[in-house]
């Protein structure tokens, strides 16, 4: 007489993880299997109907419905707690019990000094590579004598089993701001412009932009016409070709749409080129308000972009001397901020207009009283 078949419990998200689990094309066969059991126990199916529909004996698809009874405790404590590793958690759940085999050939010693060399650049022990190779770090692992033999798959494994990828390299910027707090606060004015830009946008028609550029790109003709694709044969380009110099982008893209709102193309990064980028990006809506995320470049808080920044809301208040650095404490609209202004150029704001002017961090900001239209151009950095 058969027994009680185990009862199977899941949660909404637990739930989801197992729908794409079972779906998934690059998981393995026996890890998708294993998820649709769950699925259909928890569905009510009799032990008898899953086997026939996943393609295993009912013996095997009781041993996975009680796998899941007796760690669903735990995957929901971990849900909980840690959501992001409940994927994992789900996968090794489902994945083969540890199998005794036979005694480890290294050492724990041993694996963690393999992975301390991982750790460190290859010019430390004098190899003229950039990143190790299972290869490059089998020999530097043997002429240290951490171990006699090893093979690379079991390098590769030690580094999977490590989470480590040494052929791997991301980007990232350090910052020149020495000042722990005040970094602290230019990253809280970037982080709060963008969180503010959808608000903005929907109440006010407010266009927040991030606006940079892109130089050296090359201007490259194929000395012959690219040939059609044709049955059983791509499309060919011609390899050769002829320089006609470099060129820069300087593109605006609009954080809340996530479309590039415009771009400009020319033979030089100059003041006057960022100028008439942005003078060309607030043509397209004259009317609305404007907030411009750009870096620390020079040419994004220069003397010129100020003036014309000024002339086009009116400016009858001097903003001071070229040179002179002064910190003002100004209101705002949607951020309190500190405003450092290093003065480019005397110019004149009127006296019922607000005028923020921060050329060495963050924003040039101008507001108009009320009564007359309303425009505002930021310059956030």
């Amino acid at each position: 007489m058969p027994g009680k078949a185990a009862k199977v419990t899941i949660t909404e998200r637990q739930k989801v993880v197992l729908e794409e689990l079972s779906r998934s094309r690059s998981e393995s066969k026996v890890i998708a299997q294993r998820a649709a059991i769950v699925l259909q126990a928890f569905d009510g199916c009799l032990n008898e109907d899953i086997s026939v529909t996943v393609g295993l004996e009912r013996k095997q698809v009781g041993v996975w419905r009680r796998r899941w009874q007796e760690a669903w405790e735990s995957l929901t404590c971990l849900e909980c707690r840690e959501p992001r590793r409940l994927r994992e958690a789900i996968r090794d759940t489902l994945r083969d019990a540890p199998r005794p085999g036979g005694p480890s050939t290294f050492t724990a010693e041993q694996i963690a000094q393999i992975l301390a060399v991982a750790c460190e650049p290859p010019e430390k022990s004098g190899r003229p590579i950039t990143h190790w190779t299972h290869r490059e770090l089998r020999d530097e692992v043997l002429k240290r004598g951490i171990v006699e033999n090893i093979s690379l798959s079991h390098i590769g494994y030690l580094l999977r089993e490590a989470a480590l990828q040494p052929h791997r390299r991301k980007m990232w910027l350090n910052t020149t701001e020495k000042d722990p707090d005040l970094f602290q606060q230019q990253v809280e004015t970037v982080c709060k412009t963008y969180q503010a830009a959808a608000v903005l946008h929907e109440r006010e028609g407010t266009h927040t932009v991030s606006c940079d550029e892109m130089t050296n790109i090359q201007a490259l003709e194929r000395i012959a016409p690219t040939k059609p694709v044709r049955p059983e044969q791509v499309a060919r380009e011609e390899f050769e070709y002829v320089r006609h110099g470099t060129t820069t982008l300087i593109g605006s893209f609009d954080v809340v749409t996530g479309q590039m709102c415009h771009a400009t193309l020319g033979p030089t990064r100059t003041e006057s080129d960022f100028i008439l980028h942005i003078e060309q990006t607030v043509a397209a809506d004259p009317d609305a308000n404007w907030v411009f995320i750009v870096d620390r470049l020079n040419i994004h808080w220069s003397a010129g972009l100020l003036e014309w920044v000024a002339e086009r809301c009116e400016p009858d208040r001097p903003l001071g001397k070229k040179g002179e650095e002064r910190d003002t404490e100004m209101p705002g609209d949607t951020l309190p901020i500190l405003v450092r202004h290093i003065a480019s150029h005397p110019l004149r704001v009127p006296a019922q207009a607000q005028l923020v002017a921060e050329s060495d961090r963050d924003a040039v900001r101008h507001h108009h009283a009320k009564g007359r239209p309303k425009r505002e151009l930021s310059v956030s950095r």
